[in-house]
């Protein structure tokens, strides 16, 4: 794996989810901890139900108070944790379920939290995409104005 568009060097990799994306987080942080980088885990830490938002909120509120150079989340559906990290200011969680929108929520969106579905995706894919989504710059240009409009 090549270098990132993060400050990895520096500040570890956050992520989290609920017990769906559970066996998904775990395998995620194996092969990130083989190819290097250091993984901060905010949970959950079974396959005991539990309630997304839990594991979110910490994982949204590392990367926007800099503590982690970025976020995985993972949920069943990807969409609660991605509503729930979307509710703070600084952050820019994209929900992927293919490759392409990886790229692409990191170009257009300068997304700071790659969003997976762990029911809907393979975990080949899930690696393919978060490689992707820490390759990838943010273009800037005509997208940064849209991205400054973002926030409230």
């Amino acid at each position: 794996m090549s270098k990132t568009v993060f400050d990895t060097d520096i500040k570890p990799i956050g992520i989290g989810s609920d017990h769906a994306g559970f066996e998904y987080k775990e395998a995620i942080k194996l092969w990130l901890s083989e190819n290097g980088f250091a993984v901060k885990d905010f949970g959950t830490h079974s396959l005991e139900s539990v309630d997304y938002p839990d594991f979110a909120h910490p994982t949204a509120y590392s990367v926007e108070n800099g503590e982690t150079a970025f976020g995985i989340l993972l949920c069943g559906s990807a969409n609660g944790v991605a509503i729930t990290a979307n509710k703070h200011q600084h952050i820019r969680a994209g929900l992927c379920w293919e490759n392409d929108v990886a790229i692409l929520v990191r170009k257009h969106n300068n997304a700071n939290i790659i969003c997976i579905p762990a029911r809907f995706v393979a975990l080949p894919l899930a690696l393919e995409m978060i490689d992707t989504f820490m390759k990838t710059a943010f273009e800037g240009g005509r997208h940064a104005k849209r991205v400054d409009k973002i926030s409230c």
